[in-house]
Protein backbone atom coordinates (compact mmCIF):
# COMPACT_ATOMS: atom_id res chain seq x y z
CA UNK A 1 0.00 0.00 0.00
CA UNK A 2 1.36 3.43 -0.93
CA UNK A 3 1.96 5.64 2.09
CA UNK A 4 1.48 9.39 2.41
CA UNK A 5 5.25 9.78 2.62
CA UNK A 6 5.62 7.90 -0.66
CA UNK A 7 3.20 10.35 -2.30
CA UNK A 8 5.08 13.30 -0.81
CA UNK A 9 8.43 12.01 -2.06
CA UNK A 10 6.97 11.39 -5.53
CA UNK A 11 5.69 14.96 -5.73
CA UNK A 12 9.09 16.35 -4.70
CA UNK A 13 10.80 14.13 -7.28
CA UNK A 14 8.49 15.46 -9.99
CA UNK A 15 9.16 19.04 -8.88
CA UNK A 16 12.90 18.36 -9.14
CA UNK A 17 12.67 16.67 -12.55
CA UNK A 18 10.31 19.23 -14.02
CA UNK A 19 7.88 16.48 -15.10
CA UNK A 20 4.71 18.25 -14.07
CA UNK A 21 1.59 19.17 -16.06
CA UNK A 22 0.64 22.68 -17.05
CA UNK A 23 -1.06 24.81 -14.41
CA UNK A 24 -4.83 24.94 -14.73
CA UNK A 25 -7.17 27.87 -14.19
CA UNK A 26 -9.32 27.33 -11.12
CA UNK A 27 -13.05 27.80 -11.53
CA UNK A 28 -14.86 30.22 -9.22
CA UNK A 29 -18.44 30.71 -8.18
CA UNK A 30 -20.22 33.50 -10.10
CA UNK A 31 -19.80 37.01 -8.72
CA UNK A 32 -23.15 38.41 -7.58
CA UNK A 33 -24.75 41.45 -9.15
CA UNK A 34 -24.15 43.92 -6.32
CA UNK A 35 -22.29 47.24 -5.99
CA UNK A 36 -19.43 45.99 -3.81
CA UNK A 37 -18.40 43.39 -6.43
CA UNK A 38 -17.25 46.31 -8.59
CA UNK A 39 -15.40 48.19 -5.86
CA UNK A 40 -11.64 48.57 -5.62
CA UNK A 41 -9.49 45.88 -4.02
CA UNK A 42 -9.05 48.05 -0.91
CA UNK A 43 -12.78 48.57 -0.47
CA UNK A 44 -13.58 44.88 -1.09
CA UNK A 45 -10.99 44.05 1.56
CA UNK A 46 -12.73 46.40 4.01
CA UNK A 47 -15.99 44.56 3.30
CA UNK A 48 -14.31 41.20 3.87
CA UNK A 49 -12.74 42.35 7.14
CA UNK A 50 -16.21 43.33 8.36
CA UNK A 51 -17.37 39.72 7.99
CA UNK A 52 -19.75 40.18 5.08
CA UNK A 53 -19.89 39.76 1.31
CA UNK A 54 -22.34 42.61 0.60
CA UNK A 55 -22.18 46.22 1.81
CA UNK A 56 -23.98 49.25 0.38
CA UNK A 57 -24.77 52.86 1.09
CA UNK A 58 -27.90 53.93 2.93
CA UNK A 59 -29.78 54.87 -0.25
CA UNK A 60 -28.57 51.79 -2.12
CA UNK A 61 -30.25 49.61 0.49
CA UNK A 62 -33.42 51.69 0.21
CA UNK A 63 -33.48 51.10 -3.56
CA UNK A 64 -34.00 47.37 -2.95
CA UNK A 65 -36.48 47.94 -0.10
CA UNK A 66 -34.16 47.31 2.79
CA UNK A 67 -33.41 49.67 5.66
CA UNK A 68 -30.48 49.98 7.99
CA UNK A 69 -31.23 48.71 11.49
CA UNK A 70 -31.30 51.23 14.31
CA UNK A 71 -27.91 51.49 16.00
CA UNK A 72 -26.02 49.78 13.17
CA UNK A 73 -22.42 50.94 12.78
CA UNK A 74 -21.20 51.98 9.35
CA UNK A 75 -18.10 50.81 7.51
CA UNK A 76 -16.11 53.46 5.72
CA UNK A 77 -14.82 53.01 2.19
CA UNK A 78 -12.79 55.36 0.02
CA UNK A 79 -14.37 56.89 -3.08
CA UNK A 80 -12.52 59.12 -5.58
CA UNK A 81 -13.29 62.85 -5.62
CA UNK A 82 -13.78 63.62 -9.30
CA UNK A 83 -13.53 67.19 -10.55
CA UNK A 84 -13.50 68.88 -13.92
CA UNK A 85 -10.45 70.99 -14.58
CA UNK A 86 -9.53 73.33 -17.41
CA UNK A 87 -5.97 73.26 -18.72
CA UNK A 88 -3.98 76.19 -20.14
CA UNK A 89 -5.45 75.59 -23.60
CA UNK A 90 -9.00 75.88 -22.25
CA UNK A 91 -9.69 72.15 -22.62
CA UNK A 92 -11.80 70.41 -19.98
CA UNK A 93 -10.53 67.25 -18.37
CA UNK A 94 -11.67 65.05 -15.52
CA UNK A 95 -9.20 64.30 -12.76
CA UNK A 96 -9.17 62.52 -9.41
CA UNK A 97 -8.52 65.15 -6.74
CA UNK A 98 -8.06 62.88 -3.75
CA UNK A 99 -10.50 60.62 -1.98
CA UNK A 100 -13.56 60.96 0.20
CA UNK A 101 -14.77 58.69 2.97
CA UNK A 102 -18.22 57.17 2.43
CA UNK A 103 -20.26 55.21 5.00
CA UNK A 104 -21.74 51.86 3.95
CA UNK A 105 -23.59 49.16 5.88
CA UNK A 106 -23.36 45.38 5.92
CA UNK A 107 -26.20 43.20 4.66
CA UNK A 108 -26.38 41.71 8.15
CA UNK A 109 -27.13 45.17 9.58
CA UNK A 110 -30.18 45.73 7.37
CA UNK A 111 -33.73 44.37 7.25
CA UNK A 112 -36.51 44.26 4.68
CA UNK A 113 -37.08 42.43 1.40
CA UNK A 114 -34.82 39.43 0.65
CA UNK A 115 -31.80 40.27 -1.49
CA UNK A 116 -32.22 38.72 -4.90
CA UNK A 117 -28.94 37.02 -5.70
CA UNK A 118 -28.07 33.37 -5.79
CA UNK A 119 -26.04 31.86 -2.97
CA UNK A 120 -23.38 29.42 -4.18
CA UNK A 121 -23.80 25.86 -2.96
CA UNK A 122 -20.87 24.16 -1.25
CA UNK A 123 -19.97 20.87 -2.97
CA UNK A 124 -19.43 17.62 -1.07
CA UNK A 125 -15.68 18.04 -0.60
CA UNK A 126 -13.39 15.19 0.49
CA UNK A 127 -12.17 15.53 4.09
CA UNK A 128 -14.62 18.34 4.90
CA UNK A 129 -15.67 16.38 7.96
CA UNK A 130 -12.20 16.96 9.43
CA UNK A 131 -12.71 20.73 9.42
CA UNK A 132 -16.13 20.33 11.01
CA UNK A 133 -14.67 17.96 13.61
CA UNK A 134 -12.37 20.81 14.61
CA UNK A 135 -15.34 23.17 14.94
CA UNK A 136 -14.45 25.11 11.78
CA UNK A 137 -17.37 26.33 9.69
CA UNK A 138 -16.96 25.88 5.93
CA UNK A 139 -19.00 28.09 3.63
CA UNK A 140 -19.25 29.02 -0.05
CA UNK A 141 -18.86 32.66 -1.01
CA UNK A 142 -19.39 34.45 -4.34
CA UNK A 143 -16.44 34.64 -6.73
CA UNK A 144 -13.84 37.24 -5.85
CA UNK A 145 -11.10 38.72 -8.01
CA UNK A 146 -8.67 38.75 -5.07
CA UNK A 147 -8.75 35.23 -3.68
CA UNK A 148 -10.13 31.73 -4.17
CA UNK A 149 -10.65 31.07 -0.48
CA UNK A 150 -9.42 31.85 3.00
CA UNK A 151 -9.03 30.43 6.48
CA UNK A 152 -9.78 32.91 9.27
CA UNK A 153 -8.30 32.01 12.62
CA UNK A 154 -10.25 34.67 14.52
CA UNK A 155 -13.60 33.59 13.05
CA UNK A 156 -12.66 29.89 12.89
CA UNK A 157 -14.02 29.54 9.38
CA UNK A 158 -13.03 28.50 5.90
CA UNK A 159 -14.67 30.35 3.01
CA UNK A 160 -14.41 29.05 -0.55
CA UNK A 161 -14.98 31.04 -3.72
CA UNK A 162 -14.26 27.90 -5.76
CA UNK A 163 -15.50 24.30 -5.79
CA UNK A 164 -12.01 22.99 -6.53
CA UNK A 165 -10.77 20.42 -3.99
CA UNK A 166 -7.27 21.91 -4.10
CA UNK A 167 -8.52 25.20 -2.67
CA UNK A 168 -10.24 23.52 0.28
CA UNK A 169 -7.21 21.31 0.95
CA UNK A 170 -5.00 24.41 1.03
CA UNK A 171 -7.24 26.12 3.59
CA UNK A 172 -7.75 23.09 5.83
CA UNK A 173 -3.95 22.64 5.82
CA UNK A 174 -3.63 26.22 7.12
CA UNK A 175 -6.06 25.27 9.89
CA UNK A 176 -4.06 22.16 10.75
CA UNK A 177 -0.81 24.17 10.77
CA UNK A 178 -2.29 26.57 13.30
CA UNK A 179 -3.55 23.72 15.48
CA UNK A 180 -0.12 22.12 15.58
CA UNK A 181 2.13 25.16 16.00
CA UNK A 182 -0.01 28.08 17.09
CA UNK A 183 -1.18 31.09 15.12
CA UNK A 184 -0.10 31.36 11.50
CA UNK A 185 0.70 35.01 12.18
CA UNK A 186 3.79 33.86 14.10
CA UNK A 187 5.51 32.51 10.97
CA UNK A 188 6.81 34.05 7.75
CA UNK A 189 4.24 34.08 4.96
CA UNK A 190 6.32 31.94 2.59
CA UNK A 191 6.45 29.12 5.16
CA UNK A 192 2.70 29.19 5.77
CA UNK A 193 1.87 29.23 2.07
CA UNK A 194 4.32 26.57 0.92
CA UNK A 195 3.35 24.27 3.80
CA UNK A 196 -0.34 24.65 2.90
CA UNK A 197 0.20 24.19 -0.83
CA UNK A 198 2.51 21.19 -0.55
CA UNK A 199 0.07 19.60 1.89
CA UNK A 200 -2.75 20.30 -0.56
CA UNK A 201 -0.77 18.68 -3.38
CA UNK A 202 -0.40 15.46 -1.37
CA UNK A 203 -4.07 15.47 -0.33
CA UNK A 204 -5.11 15.84 -3.97
CA UNK A 205 -3.09 12.73 -4.83
CA UNK A 206 -4.54 10.83 -1.87
CA UNK A 207 -8.14 11.43 -3.02
CA UNK A 208 -7.31 10.53 -6.62
CA UNK A 209 -6.67 13.90 -8.27
CA UNK A 210 -3.40 12.45 -9.49
CA UNK A 211 -2.23 15.14 -11.87
CA UNK A 212 -5.02 17.68 -12.27
CA UNK A 213 -3.65 20.30 -9.89
CA UNK A 214 0.07 19.54 -9.72
CA UNK A 215 1.14 22.24 -12.17
CA UNK A 216 -0.83 24.85 -10.22
CA UNK A 217 0.67 23.58 -6.95
CA UNK A 218 4.17 23.96 -8.36
CA UNK A 219 3.50 27.45 -9.76
CA UNK A 220 2.13 28.62 -6.41
CA UNK A 221 5.05 27.16 -4.45
CA UNK A 222 7.58 28.65 -6.87
CA UNK A 223 6.04 32.10 -6.39
CA UNK A 224 6.64 32.02 -2.63
CA UNK A 225 9.98 30.19 -2.91
CA UNK A 226 11.28 32.92 -5.23
CA UNK A 227 10.27 35.58 -2.72
CA UNK A 228 12.17 33.72 0.01
CA UNK A 229 15.28 33.26 -2.16
CA UNK A 230 14.91 29.47 -2.49
CA UNK A 231 14.27 27.06 -5.31
CA UNK A 232 10.88 25.31 -5.07
CA UNK A 233 12.56 22.06 -4.06
CA UNK A 234 14.73 23.75 -1.40
CA UNK A 235 11.71 25.53 0.06
CA UNK A 236 9.70 22.30 0.18
CA UNK A 237 12.53 20.44 1.92
CA UNK A 238 12.77 23.19 4.55
CA UNK A 239 9.12 22.70 5.55
CA UNK A 240 8.70 18.98 4.90
CA UNK A 241 8.64 18.07 8.59
CA UNK A 242 5.68 20.38 9.20
CA UNK A 243 3.92 19.01 6.11
CA UNK A 244 4.27 15.43 7.33
CA UNK A 245 2.74 16.31 10.71
CA UNK A 246 -0.11 18.24 9.08
CA UNK A 247 -0.94 15.31 6.81
CA UNK A 248 -0.94 12.93 9.78
CA UNK A 249 -3.30 15.24 11.66
CA UNK A 250 -5.72 15.57 8.74
CA UNK A 251 -5.70 11.95 7.56
CA UNK A 252 -5.43 9.97 10.79
CA UNK A 253 -8.62 9.33 12.74
CA UNK A 254 -7.60 10.87 16.05
CA UNK A 255 -8.48 13.89 18.11
CA UNK A 256 -6.64 17.14 17.39
CA UNK A 257 -3.67 17.88 19.65
CA UNK A 258 -3.16 21.05 21.59
CA UNK A 259 -0.93 23.65 19.90
CA UNK A 260 2.74 22.73 20.28
CA UNK A 261 4.03 25.81 22.06
CA UNK A 262 7.37 24.13 22.66
CA UNK A 263 8.21 23.98 18.97
CA UNK A 264 11.01 26.14 17.66
CA UNK A 265 9.58 29.57 16.84
CA UNK A 266 9.93 31.01 13.38
CA UNK A 267 11.14 34.56 12.84
CA UNK A 268 8.13 36.87 12.80
CA UNK A 269 7.45 39.12 9.86
CA UNK A 270 4.37 40.86 8.44
CA UNK A 271 1.85 38.62 6.71
CA UNK A 272 0.15 39.81 3.52
CA UNK A 273 -2.65 38.03 1.72
CA UNK A 274 -1.79 35.45 -0.96
CA UNK A 275 -3.84 34.46 -3.95
CA UNK A 276 -5.63 31.86 -1.87
CA UNK A 277 -5.82 34.26 1.07
CA UNK A 278 -4.86 31.21 3.01
CA UNK A 279 -3.67 32.79 6.22
CA UNK A 280 -5.54 35.11 8.54
CA UNK A 281 -7.80 37.83 7.15
CA UNK A 282 -6.79 39.50 3.92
Amino acid sequence: MVSVNDVLKDILARFESGEIPEAIAFSTFPAPDMPSARWSLLNRTIVFMAGTTDARGFRQWQEINRRVKKGAKALYILVPRIINQENDEGEQRTIVAGFLVKPVFRLEDTEGDPVQYSQPILPDLPLIEKAREWGISVKAIPGNYRYYGYFSESRNEIALASKEEAIFFHEVSHAAHARLYGSNKSRPEWINEIVAELSAAVLCQVVGKTSKYLGSNFKYIKHYADRAGHSPLQACLKVISDVEKILELILLDQGPPAPNTASEPYEKQPISSPAYAGGEEV
